[in-house]
């Protein structure tokens, strides 16, 4: 595949961006300064990446060109050479063709992650927890910071929903494929005669939204404060501190409790239901424009069953694309980056066809 004439209009899209920055006018509008540095960064490792590969290339050309060399001590050299360059031709080539793709909606922002029980009752709520856990660990493995929004607890140390933001290097790429049906089998704590018992928890990931994404009218929300449940400490229950929003017009309500005063929950709120509304624009534009794809990942919605996880036989399985693993102990420790770099892989094969289709 020809990738130069395609380069030639990244580079000069890459001088424009370079220009833009070095503008004292575009920081006066911070928005637009933040989407210009996203693109310049990606543009930057995209060049970077084709040198490489050009580089490369050449050195394979000329290795070629050697081993049928008269010289045969120079001709088995280049010929010894050659496996390593075709190999890394062939990675670079398709990590190009990976960073040509144009990127997701949202993907290099941080990411809101709902968490709620499903069907299973405190059994259920004890499973959310359980994915919470395993999702801290692994932001915990992966240098990402973990802000706890709002939770509801159970009676039993479960909970029956819990947001939280993950902030760190292009999360939302990284998380997206979580969002579905998480299933789980297992004997429950509760249960007296050894049966197995199978709940579920929606998880619901979200890019977040930035104020110019979606625009919040004042008439459009109805903000209540009220006092915050839960477990008390810090006086917690002693003040009206928790805030509810009201999105009027789609009727999304947003509760958070869990910030130190009634201000911070009120921004927190604001940044939940900002997200929602932009994941939910995002989505119909996608269903509206993308019909057609048939993706191997899946639209993500929490109708589908994306995961079972096994106890009894120490399994994980993904049933999008497949992929089991016994290992679900190290899993629920925050051991999932096999699973996510599977997913992420198998949704590249997808929009790479998608893209050699058109």
């Amino acid at each position: 595949m020809n990738f130069e004439p395609l380069i030639e209009r990244k580079r000069a899209r890459f001088a424009e961006l370079e220009a833009a920055l070095g503008s004292p006018d575009l920081f006066s509008d911070a928005a637009r300064a933040r989407e210009v540095g996203r693109e310049h960064a990606r543009l930057r490792e995209l060049l970077e990446l084709w040198e490489e590969f050009s580089t490369n290339e050449k050195n394979l050309i000329e290795s070629r060109d050697l081993s049928n060399a008269e010289d045969a001590e120079l001709a088995e050299l280049a010929a010894s050479e050659l496996p390593d360059l075709e190999s890394k031709n062939e990675t670079l080539g398709r990590d190009l063709q990976i960073a040509l793709l144009p990127p997701e909606p949202g993907e290099d922002r941080d990411a809101i992650v709902e968490i709620r029980a499903g069907t299973g009752g405190e059994e259920a709520a004890l499973f959310a927890a359980d994915l919470y856990r395993m999702y801290c660990r692994y932001a915990e493995a992966n240098a990402l910071r973990v802000e706890t929004l709002d939770s509801n607890p159970s009676g039993l140390g479960g909970f029956r929903e819990v947001t939280f933001r993950l902030n760190g290097d292009s999360v939302f790429r990284k998380m997206r494929y979580e969002s579905g049906v998480h299933r789980v089998q297992r004997v429950p704590s509760t249960e007296s005669q050894g049966r197995i018992h199978t709940s579920t928890a929606t998880v619901a990931v979200l890019p977040e939204a930035e104020e110019v994404d979606f625009e919040l009218r004042p008439q459009d929300l109805r903000i209540e404060v009220c006092r915050a449940g839960g477990p008390g400490g810090q006086g917690v229950n002693t003040t009206d501190s928790a805030v509810q929003v009201l999105h009027i017009p789609t009727g999304k309500i947003v509760r958070c409790q869990d910030g130190r005063s009634q201000q911070q929950n009120k921004e927190r709120a604001l940044q939940v239901l900002r997200s929602r509304l932009l994941e939910e624009k995002q989505r119909e534009e996608a269903e509206k424009y993308s019909a057609h794809r048939k993706s191997l990942i899946g639209s993500g919605g929490r109708e589908e069953k994306i995961r079972t996880y096994n106890f009894p036989q120490n399994r994980v399985t993904d049933h999008r694309i497949g992929m089991t693993l016994h290992s679900l102990d190290r899993f629920l420790e925050g051991d999932v980056q096999e699973m996510l770099d599977a997913l992420f892989n198998s949704d590249i094969q997808q929009r790479l066809a998608d893209a050699e289709a058109v």
